[in-house]
């Protein structure tokens, strides 16, 4: 397949498959042309009544209404602000997203990315929108959630002070589109508060309907450089970052520890008769830039072909720099690729995807089990058995039997919009079991006690999504998301990608035992904890507790 083919084939995905795109939800039942043609039948412009211009959709604490964050902010129309706005002047760049005084910088590195992809970009941004024609005051915007798009709409009212964005904001100041789409995420999410502190993948992921892979340079495959080339090729997104457990640390070279980079180019220059590979990344601060090899007044630039360097060297304070892919490797800690398809970025070939989509709940005192931590209550979790029947064409050479690809995602649901009630992401994972001619029903804590998981998931994470790559033999296997911790409640969906079909299942449980109040299931769980026997399957009558 042709270079051109292939991308072409993984930008189609977005409309055919990954991201379910045929049948946007109008998101809280709200009619963006309905809507828009009201208001310009009545003369007037829209005012969105589920997210109002008033302090609840700005936040609840430290975007609270009592917050001095808060405090003479104004809520007005572009045209209130500049004389000639326009929704997109000269084309979305990246160079239009700037960070305002809110922590999403995670998202803005997404949506500067997303830029680089104009198929992506008209379909979340839809290009058909002015300040002029036909204007009446909405917008909309089209974001992935959990297996379907939703079309989510607002009015043009921003927060301002002293005349000026408070949030993101672009660089030509006449220019909105990359403020209203941050007001429609933060409507999608409860306000704008929710959107503080998250990670590249789940803005990715909510701009594609794609799937992410992380690779940490401590354990990345040895082609980093040539795989970043080829998704970089191919239409994906990528983002960079810092991963410390301390607090925002600025390096000696200007870079910033646990904040969002967006990763936009990746050439190959000769450099004194050798050759050095760069890499571009972007702050969306839109300032603050690497000093170090190869940034803007570096003396390195004057020692390579012209034509190259006037194709690639730009100075401008604008947050995008050039540096070596060996002082990437010793600055950042992460890479993150979002792909429209799941096919391998060590592959030529483009595969036709198959995804089988499940929605799950954790529920206290019924399927809440826990990680395998917690035996006794372990095998409460859902479970969803799975059967490859046929494997992969084209194999690893070090394969020892034929083996099937498939990449397993866990998304917990909706907790960005719990943070107003002080809640945080459940710290999630999953185990894969091989299974034996067992039947569909729900397996006992037998099994579990008799049977090691052939991939447990290998590190627990407090993140929305936990998802992996992986290889295995023909057969039937099981899948077990969990919390971390029993009786923990949410909901969560569960993709499997595969090259080829599978059959996949939600294995219902036959006992009563998942019906256990959340009292009753809670008096077990003292009692594992302080080392007392106890099979939930075989109380003989649970109101004796």
């Amino acid at each position: 397949m042709s270079a051109v083919a292939f991308k072409l084939a993984r930008e189609k995905a977005i409309l055919d498959g990954l991201g379910s795109s045929g049948n946007t939800v109008k998101y809280l039942n709200q009619d963006f042309e309905a809507l828009k043609k009201q208001c310009l039948l009545s003369g007037t412009l829209f005012k969105d009544e589920k997210f109002p211009a008033c302090p609840s959709s700005l936040g609840y604490k430290e975007l609270g209404p009592y917050s001095s964050k808060t405090q003479g902010i104004i809520w007005k129309r572009p045209q209130e602000l500049v004389p000639n706005p326009q929704f997109i002047e000269r084309g979305a760049t990246r160079t239009d997203i700037c960070q305002g005084a809110l922590g999403d910088c995670w998202l803005l590195a997404a949506v500067a990315s997303l830029t680089l992809n104009e198929a992506i970009l008209e379909w979340v941004v839809p290009h058909d929108q002015s300040f002029q024609k036909d204007y009446a005051g909405i917008f909309h915007f089209k974001f992935w959630q959990y297996g379907e798009w939703l079309d989510v709409i607002v009015d043009d009212r921003l927060p301002t002070k002293n005349g000026q964005l408070v949030f993101l904001y672009s660089k030509e100041r006449n220019e909105f589109w990359g403020a209203l789409l941050e007001k429609a995420y933060a409507k999608l999410n409860g306000s704008y508060e929710a959107l503080i502190g998250g990670t590249l993948t789940e803005a990715f992921e909510d701009c594609t309907g794609g799937i992410c892979e992380s690779y940490n340079h401590n354990s990345a495959p040895p082609k980093l450089y040539q795989i970043i080339q080829k998704a970089l090729q191919a239409g994906s997104l990528l983002g960079c970052f810092i991963n410390t457990s301390e607090k925002v640390q600025k390096t000696s070279k200007q870079l910033f520890s646990r904040h969002a980079y967006s990763v936009t180019g990746a050439e190959e220059v000769t450099y004194r008769r050798w050759l050095e590979e760069l890499i571009r990344i972007r702050n969306p601060w839109g300032e603050c830039e690497w000093t170090g090899a190869w940034s803007d007044n570096a003396l390195e630039w004057k020692y390579i072909n012209p034509k190259q360097r006037n194709t690639l060297h730009r100075q401008a304070i604008d947050g995008e720099f050039w540096m070596s892919f060996s002082d990437f490797k010793k600055q950042f800690t992460n890479v993150e690729i979002c792909n429209l398809s799941p096919d391998p970025l060590i592959c030529n070939q483009a595969h036709k995807w198959n995804m089988k989509l499940f929605h799950g709940t954790w529920q206290s005192g019924s399927t809440a089990g826990g990680s395998p931590d917690y035996p006794a209550t372990y095998w409460t979790n859902p479970q969803f058995k799975i059967k490859l029947e046929e494997p992969d064409d084209d194999q690893e050479a070090s394969a020892c039997e034929p083996c099937c690809m498939m990449i397993v995602g866990l998304m917990q649901k909706n907790r960005r919009r719990q943070k107003i009630k002080a809640e945080d992401w459940l710290k999630i994972g999953y185990c894969i079991y091989q299974l034996e001619n067992q039947a569909d029903v729900n397996l006992s804590r037998e099994f579990f006690s008799t049977n090691k998981p052939v991939v447990h998931f290998d590190r627990e994470v407090c993140l929305r999504e936990a998802s992996s790559r992986f290889h295995l033999p023909q057969g039937e296997y099981l899948i077990v998301p969990y919390t971390s911790q029993p009786f923990q409640d949410g909901h969560f969906c569960l993709r499997i990608f595969s090259v080829k079909q599978i059959k996949a299942q939600y294995v219902f449980s036959t006992t009563t035992c998942h019906k256990v109040s959340c009292h009753f299931a809670w008096k077990l769980f003292n009692m594992c904890v302080f080392g007392r026997e106890c099979l939930i399957c075989d109380l003989p009558d649970i109101t004796e507790f």
